[in-house]
């Protein structure tokens, strides 16, 4: 497997970390003095690709990678996010210019740094001209407050649309064996277009990682429990098919979160992925599958068990699903 692939021009491990779970979503998050020996431990073993969001523990997230690695800033690629408002009651998406002029001043601080590498406006707005939004994002790459922007959860129809106006670097979005939506456009639209696809919960928002068996053993704030692959009617028929995958990685003689990200990565040569992890150990693990060089057969083994069709449930709670503009399966 290639070791390296870009992002605008720039070299990096093609498994980055998501840095989501030390502060938000994914049960209790840990220490801060424990976060920051995380992400100086990815640093120090080769991660070279951050990726973080304002809405991330309300800005924690952020804060916490400023004071571990912000002192080695030039080392490593870094990526924030803006548009999802999450604020007490109030919930809903702004990509309005003047958000996100005033959105990335906040990160900006937080981080301890003068530029971020990537900007994502974290979902598609509706409500705002894409020429719009993305001219702001334009002008702060003129100001050189973002070396480059992109976008999360976009259709392939407004990617085109946005890339037109200005050259985006990456799309994120969900991409795993069990979230193949991106098939449905985007992955060929980046593909065609030479962006870069970022995929987040590359392991199935942790049911590929070997250890989840049971979700009623979630904390009550973990978001897993409100999402329908997990719930006790979908949950019994995907564990079967988790339990039959661990059993093809033991088989090849890998954990099945490497057989997870391998699939991933094997899917295109701009394909990137972003697991989030709290622990040394399984960061190791994860950073360990972009050397991995696994059988094809493997792979579409893989890949022919676990699938949008095999699994039960959507990947999202129906109060969510209207606000991703990705492609969706009927």
């Amino acid at each position: 497997m290639t070791t390296t692939r870009t992002i605008d021009g720039k070299a990096l491990n093609p498994v980055g970390l998501g840095c989501m779970n030390v502060a938000w979503a994914y049960g209790n998050p840990p220490e801060r003095a424990d976060a920051e020996a995380l992400f100086r431990h990815a640093l120090d073993t080769g991660c070279n690709h951050f990726d973080t969001a304002n809405i991330y523990g309300k800005g924690v997230s952020e804060e916490i990678l400023g004071a571990a690695i912000m002192d080695r800033r030039a080392e490593f690629f870094l990526a924030t996010k803006t548009g999802i408002i999450v604020d007490g009651a109030r919930r809903g998406i702004d990509c309005s210019p003047e958000a996100i002029t005033a959105s990335i001043e906040g990160s900006l601080t937080r981080l301890g740094t003068d530029h971020v590498d990537l900007f994502y406006m974290h979902r598609y707005d509706p409500k705002i001209p894409v020429a719009d939004c993305v001219g702001a994002m334009a002008r702060l790459i003129e100001a050189g407050k973002i070396r480059a922007y992109g976008v999360s959860e976009w259709s392939a129809a407004h990617i085109r649309e946005a890339h037109a106006v200005h050259p985006m670097a990456a799309v994120q979005t969900e991409y795993s064996l069990w979230t193949r939506n991106v098939e449905l456009g985007v992955l060929d639209t980046t593909k065609e277009l030479g962006i870069a696809l970022v995929a987040f919960s590359p392991v199935a928002r942790g049911a590929l990682g070997g250890e989840l068996k049971d979700p009623a053993t979630l904390t009550d704030k973990d978001l897993r429990r409100s999402h329908p692959r997990f719930l006790p009617e979908n949950w019994p028929s995907n564990l079967s098919l988790i339990e039959r995958f661990n059993a093809l990685a033991a088989e090849a003689g890998v954990a099945p979160a490497q057989l997870a990200l391998a699939w991933v990565l094997a899917q295109g040569s701009h394909v990137h992925a972003i697991p989030g992890t709290r622990s040394i150990a399984h960061f190791d693990e994860n950073n360990a599958a972009a050397a991995l060089n696994l059988p094809a057969d493997v792979l579409a083994r893989a890949g022919d068990l676990i699938n949008q069709h095999s699994v039960t449930g959507h990947r999202y709670p129906e109060g969510m699903r209207g606000t991703i503009d990705t492609e969706d399966y009927v």
